[in-house]
């Protein structure tokens, strides 16, 4: 009797644990750990890393993070005055570490996927080789799944999810020639559990779960690592680039600096952490994304009933830091 009351209670304290631990950190429980005692992105020094959507937000910011450890870097994104920028503060985060020709601009329309091949070949050219492609181009969405065009449906797959498959079999096919290799993708919570009123991102990103998930059951017992990066709620202009339900319109309203979102700066540092540690997947995201996501995935009955509590309305606020309405995502 003692001896399984001694397990009942090691279970309880066990539980208890996780769960606090879960309201504490700002990313799940493995990546909390590797950010204190795992390897540092330093390691990555000398490496060529290639980041997409790298002119803003999470993919500038996680390039940032691999600047400061001497990681050589590809930055590609439309405008190229901002990846001029870009580059210049990573020479001068990098402290010496990177001179003007470690870091390679190559401005373009990732949508375009007939110049995939020749951006690849020219980091190949530059570099002489590539360790870690970084797919993070993409966009959000606030809109009403039953107003939504199809045109959005298919604009938002070509980039978050037919762009980065093209560019990735580009870079996995390289890496089996050459032996090993990194491809990362910024998914996001949305892509581990339906999130209201974004539709199609939500689906664009479990496609992305699912094409790399996929991959990585190939690649088991290879030296080819595949690591899924799931962001929740970050403060960029994310939001306000977001598409909404009609074709060519912008949600147009942008984070506040008041709502709880995750700095671009910290998800940049966790992504960087996470490509150094080769995880498969993490989650990444300011209380209570973390206990939230964990149901959603480990007890799914406990997630239904919290939402049919909350509501997708307020679901909605966790992740805007505001109430919804209906004026402001155009779904009347």
């Amino acid at each position: 009797m003692f001896f399984l009351e001694l397990i009942g209670a090691s279970v309880v304290t066990y539980s208890l644990f996780y769960l606090i631990s879960l309201c504490i950190v700002d990313c799940d429980l493995e990546l909390a750990f590797y950010s204190k005692f795992g390897r540092s992105p330093r390691k990555l020094k000398g490496k060529v890393v290639f980041i997409t959507g790298a002119s803003s937000g999470i993919g500038e910011h996680t390039a940032r993070a691999l600047a400061k450890r001497g990681v050589k870097l590809v930055l590609t994104a439309r405008r190229k005055h901002e990846l001029e920028r870009v580059k210049q503060d990573c020479i001068g985060l990098s402290k010496g570490q990177l001179n003007d020709n470690d870091i390679l601009v190559i401005p373009c329309d990732i949508t375009n996927l007939s110049v995939h091949k020749q951006i690849f070949e020219r980091t190949i050219q530059h570099f002489g080789t590539l360790d870690i492609l970084v797919n993070n181009a993409g966009r959000s969405q606030r809109a009403l799944f039953e107003y939504i065009d199809i045109g959005v449906d298919k604009q938002m797959f070509d980039l978050n999810v037919f762009a980065v498959v093209n560019l990735s079999r580009l870079a996995v096919n390289y890496f089996n020639e050459k032996g090993s290799g990194h491809v990362a993708v910024v998914s996001s919570l949305a892509g581990v559990f339906g999130v209201p009123y974004s539709a199609t991102y939500t689906a664009s990103k479990h496609a992305i779960q699912g094409y790399f998930g996929s991959l990585q059951t190939e690649k088991v017992g290879t030296n080819i690592h595949v690591t899924l990066l799931c962001p929740g709620p970050v403060y960029t202009n994310f939001l306000q680039e977001s598409f909404t339900e009609k074709d060519g319109e912008k949600y147009g309203i942008p984070a506040k600096s008041t709502d709880r979102r995750m700095t671009a700066e910290r998800c940049g540092e966790l992504c960087a952490i996470a490509l150094a540690n080769k995880t498969q997947e993490s989650w990444m995201g300011l209380f209570p994304m973390m206990p939230f996501a964990y149901a959603a995935v480990y007890f799914p009955i406990i997630s239904r009933i919290a939402l049919k509590t909350l509501g997708p309305k307020k679901l909605f606020k966790f992740r805007d830091s505001k109430e919804i309405t209906l004026e402001e995502v155009d779904i009347v």
